[in-house]
């Protein structure tokens, strides 16, 4: 055997248990206090003999994420009250819509966002304007 496996088998019982799957909220939890201790010492630096473990660490909770509480889909409508929620702004503050009746039908289902109005409220949000024309998951919205 060669010098890193050597290594890897002598130390393998205590890292297995941080690149298996959590299984339970409980081991969900040591996975995120281990990964907050692991990005503690990485820090910054993505050269850090760690920043592998933290990424692997990361993409196994983001896969229990998806598993045990998947985001539910958003259409365009979904999309237009979660940014008005999140920037604290009514009906009467989307100039980029029109006047607060046309918001308002929007919001009803009863009309749908034409392209300018995309347009507008992806320059004022900083979103992309795919984000209203494909059903999207909350979490693909990134908020500037």
């Amino acid at each position: 055997m060669n010098a890193v496996l050597d290594q890897a088998a002598t130390h393998w019982q205590y890292i297995a248990p941080l690149l298996s799957a959590p299984e339970s909220e409980d081991e969900y939890d040591e996975k995120v206090e281990a990964l907050d201790e692991i990005l503690n010492l990485v820090g910054d630096d993505e050269n850090h003999y760690l920043a592998s473990l933290a990424a692997r660490l990361g993409d196994l909770l983001e896969a229990y994420d998806e598993r045990v509480r998947p985001m539910p889909v958003a259409g365009d409508t979904d999309v237009l009250r979660y940014l008005m929620e999140e920037h604290g702004i009514t009906q009467n503050d989307l100039p980029e819509i029109g006047a607060q009746s046309v918001v308002s039908s929007i919001l009803s289902g009863k009309r749908k966002l034409n392209w300018r109005q995309i347009c507008g409220l992806s320059d004022r949000f900083g979103i992309p304007t795919d984000v209203f024309k494909q059903r999207k998951t909350l979490r693909d919205i990134r908020v500037c």
